[in-house]
């Protein structure tokens, strides 16, 4: 089995990291379409103080999402062919990051937009709170403690913190 070089790996990292942000992408757009239509909805009339609150809350948090998921393209488009990969991988590992912590709290915002309007606020701030807590299981708990899976079998240091965090 022959070993990658280094400009190899950075560009399979970058490919692997465009492949993700595509799939975020395509969530937090359609997260935030919905959200951009909801003002001139009928019922939009009757919402509470609170739930605008909520829902802006829910389309900044949407807003900033889109523009840390999409930004690793213009990053790329400012540093196309000046072989920057290095760079350009770690600031788009971080924008990913970042992306999925604003779409974490458009997620939950809007959760509670939505259960907050259809029921008590009570059961709203439980079923979003449940909410938080089940993405934050399977984007955050689950991933760090599972991050040593296969270490003896698989010599791959594509996700080394190191390598991304640019140490």
């Amino acid at each position: 089995m022959s070993r990658e070089t280094e400009k190899q790996r950075w560009q399979r990292n970058f490919a692997d990291l465009l492949q993700e942000l595509r799939v975020a992408q395509t969530g937090v757009q359609i997260l935030f379409a919905f959200l951009l239509t909801l003002p001139f909805s009928n019922g939009f009339t009757r919402v509470t103080d609170f739930q605008k609150n909520v829902y802006i809350v829910a389309l900044l948090g949407a807003a900033a999402a889109t523009a840390m998921i999409i930004s690793p393209v213009a990053f790329h488009r400012a540093l196309f062919r000046q072989g920057r990969k290095p760079e350009l991988v770690r600031f788009a590992h971080r924008m990913a990051g970042g992306g999925l912590g604003f779409m974490l709290i458009s997620m939950v915002s809007a959760v509670l937009l939505i259960t907050d309007f259809v029921l008590s606020r009570p059961v709203a701030l439980l079923l979003s709170a449940v909410t938080g807590i089940w993405f934050l299981a399977f984007w955050v708990i689950l991933p760090f403690a599972r991050r040593n899976w296969g270490e003896d079998d698989i010599d791959d240091d594509d996700d080394d913190p190191q390598v991304l965090a640019g140490d």
